[in-house]
C-alpha cells in the first residue's frame, strides 16, 4: 500500500504541529525535536513515493475511499514526486540548521511544521479546490514565520506578503471557479477531459488567466514579485533560508500542473495567444529580475532578485510545453531550491560570523572563512549554469526545448540570463577572493558566543562573534556550529552530484510526459 505515504505526508507534520504547542503548556521547549523527528518522517516517506515513482508507478490515493470526481485524489507521479522529495530534504536540513542558530521558540516549529504539510498539499493534491487550500495554508504559516524575527521591518514585510499573497489567492480561486462553473468538477484529471472542445470560450480563458496570474504573484514572478524582495531580506536568517528554497518554488510547480495536467496543451493548440501572454510574462521576468539583482548591494536582496528571475526561467519552460523544456523546468525547480537554500544558509553563516550583510563586507572573506566561502562560491557558480552541476542541467534541456519548439527568443534569453547571473556571482567572487586587502573588514574581538571555525588564516577571524558592524541585526543567527556549515557543503555537494543525474530525471519523470504529450 505504497500509496498510503502520500495522506501521511500531510498528516504527519501538520497533526505533529500541535505537539509544541502543547510542550508549551507543560513548560517545555521541545518544538526543534518535534520538528526534527517529524521532517526525518518525512523524508522515509518522500523516499518511498519517489522509488515507486522511478520504478514506473503512478500513485493515486482516494481521501476517504471516496473515489475521483467526488472525492479528492492525492497523486504522486514524475511531476510531483522530485518537489516532495525536495521539501523533505531541505526541511531537515533547515531543521539541523536551526539546531544551533535558532529561533527555538515552540512556536515557530509549529508553524514551520504547519508549512511542510501545507507544501506537502500542493504538491500531491489532484483537486484544483484542496490546492487552494494547502496554498492557504502555506501562505498563513509563511506570513507568521517572516514575522518571527519580530523585528518593525520583518512585521512590515510580513503585512506586506500578506497583502500581496491574499490578492494572488483570490484571483486563484476566482479562477478555480470559473473552471467549475464550465465544468461542474474540481478534479484535475476530470477537469482536463471535460475542458476538451470548450477552450476558447470566455469563462474557461478567464479560469486559466486569473489562476495563472494568482499563482504567478505566489512565485513571485515580475511584476508580480513585489512582496518576495523584503520577505527575503528582512525575515530571519533561517526562516529566509527555508522560504527561499520552497514556498515560491512549489507555486511555480501548482502552474507546471494547472498547464499541463488541468489545460493541457490541446488548450494552448487552441488559444495560441495564452501561451504566448506566459511566455512573454516569463521571459520579462527572468531579464528583469536579472538586472535587478545585479544593481543590489545587500546580498539577501540580490538573491532575492535573483530568484524572480529563475522562477521566470522555470515558467517559460512549462509554458513552452516541450518534453525537453517541461524535463528542463522540473530539474531547474529541484536544483533552484538546492542552489538558493544553501546560498542563503551560507550568507546566514557569513553574516554570524563577520557581520557580513553587503557585497563590499565579503571583501577577503574567502581567506577567512574558507569552508562557508568556497561552498558559497560552488553553490554561485551552480546557479550561473557551470558545469557539472543541476543549474546547468536544468538550463540545457530548457534551451534546447526552446530550439526545438523554434522559440528562439526564449533560447537567447535563457543565454542572456546566465550573463545577468554570471555578472552579480561574479561580483561576490571577486569581492571574497580578489578584493584589496586594505578592504577587508577589521577582524572583530572574540565573543563568549563564539562560532566555531571555518579553518580560516588566523584562529580569531573565525573564532570571533559577529562584526561590531551588525548592529544588533535580530535577523542574524544566534551562533554557528560545524553541523551548520555542514548543511551547506553537504547542499554544495548534491547540487553537483545531480548534474550527473540526468538519466534519472529522465526516467523519473518519463512516464509523466508521456502522458503529457501522447
Amino acid at each position: 500500500m505504497t500509496d498510503v505515504a502520500l495522506p501521511l505526508l500531510i498528516a504527519v507534520p501538520i497533526l505533529a504541529a500541535v505537539a509544541p504547542l502543547f510542550s508549551s503548556v507543560l513548560g517545555f521547549r521541545a518544538g526543534w525535536y518535534a520538528a526534527a523527528v517529524t521532517t526525518a518522517i518525512e523524508v522515509g516517506l518522500a523516499a518511498v513515493v519517489l522509488a515507486a515513482v522511478y520504478g514506473g508507478d503512478r500513485l493515486v490515493h482516494p481521501v476517504g475511499g471516496y473515489p475521483a470526481p467526488y472525492g479528492i485524489e492525492l497523486v504522486g507521479d514524475g511531476l510531483s514526486a522530485p518537489i516532495v522529495a525536495l521539501i523533505a530534504a531541505v526541511s531537515l536540513g533547515v531543521v539541523a540548521f536551526a539546531y544551533t542558530g535558532g529561533p527555538r521558540r515552540n512556536s515557530f516549529y509549529s508553524a514551520y511544521l504547519l508549512l511542510v504539510g501545507g507544501l506537502m498539499g500542493v504538491s500531491i493534491t489532484g483537486d484544483l479546490f484542496n490546492m487552494f487550500v494547502f496554498l492557504e495554508i502555506t501562505g498563513l504559516a509563511t506570513y507568521a514565520l517572516v514575522a518571527a524575527d519580530r523585528s518593525d521591518r520583518s512585521a512590515v514585510a510580513a503585512l506586506k506578503y500578506l497583502i500581496l499573497g491574499t490578492m494572488g489567492a483570490s484571483f486563484f480561486i476566482i479562477g478555480v471557479g470559473y473552471a467549475f462553473i464550465s465544468t461542474g468538477t474540481l478534479n484535475m484529471v476530470d477537469l482536463s477531459a471535460r475542458l476538451a472542445g470548450s477552450y476558447t470560450a470566455r469563462p474557461v480563458l478567464a479560469s486559466f488567466g486569473f489562476m495563472i496570474v494568482g499563482l504567478g504573484l505566489k512565485a513571485a514572478v515580475f511584476p508580480l514579485h513585489t512582496w518576495q524582495p523584503d520577505a527575503y531580506t528582512y525575515a530571519s536568517d533561517t526562516v529566509t533560508t527555508y522560504i527561499s528554497a520552497l514556498v515560491s518554488t512549489v507555486a511555480a510547480y501548482a502552474i507546471a500542473r494547472v498547464i499541463l495536467t488541468v489545460f493541457t496543451l490541446a488548450f494552448f493548440e487552441a488559444a495560441p495567444l495564452a501561451r504566448w501572454a506566459v511566455l512573454t510574462f516569463a521571459t520579462v521576468s527572468v531579464l528583469a529580475g536579472g538586472v535587478l539583482a545585479v544593481v543590489q548591494t545587500e546580498i539577501k536582496r540580490m538573491l532575492a532578485y535573483s530568484s524572480v528571475s529563475q522562477f521566470g526561467l522555470v515558467v517559460a519552460a512549462f509554458a513552452l510545453a516541450t518534453p525537453d523544456a517541461v524535463l528542463g523546468g522540473v530539474v531547474h525547480l529541484v536544483g533552484h531550491g538546492l542552489m538558493k537554500g544553501g546560498l542563503f544558509a551560507a550568507a546566514a553563516i557569513l553574516a554570524a560570523t563577520h557581520g557580513a550583510r553587503t557585497v563590499d563586507d565579503y571583501a577577503r572573506l574567502g581567506y577567512r572563512s574558507p569552508v562557508v566561502a568556497g561552498t558559497l562560491a560552488v553553490l554561485g557558480l551552480a546557479l550561473v549554469g557551470i558545469p557539472p552541476s543541476i543549474g546547468f542541467l536544468g538550463k540545457y534541456y530548457i534551451a534546447v526545448g526552446a530550439v526545438r519548439a523554434g522559440v528562439w527568443p526564449v533560447a537567447i534569453v535563457v543565454f542572456f540570463s546566465t550573463l545577468l547571473t554570471l555578472a552579480y556571482v561574479a561580483r561576490l567572487l571577486e569581492r571574497l577572493y580578489f578584493a584589496d586587502p586594505d578592504a577587508a573588514a577589521p577582524v572583530p574581538e572574540p565573543s563568549p558566543d563564539a562560532p566555531v571555525a571555518d579553518g580560516g588564516e588566523t584562529e580569531d577571524t573565525d573564532h570571533a562573534g559577529p562584526a561590531s558592524g551588525d548592529g544588533g541585526d535580530t535577523r542574524t543567527v544566534r551562533a554557528v556550529s560545524s553541523g551548520m556549515v555542514l548543511v551547506t557543503v553537504l547542499a554544495a555537494v548534491v547540487v553537483v552530484a545531480l548534474g550527473f543525474a540526468a538519466p534519472v530525471f529522465e526516467t523519473l519523470v518519463e512516464a509523466f510526459l508521456g502522458g503529457v504529450f501522447s
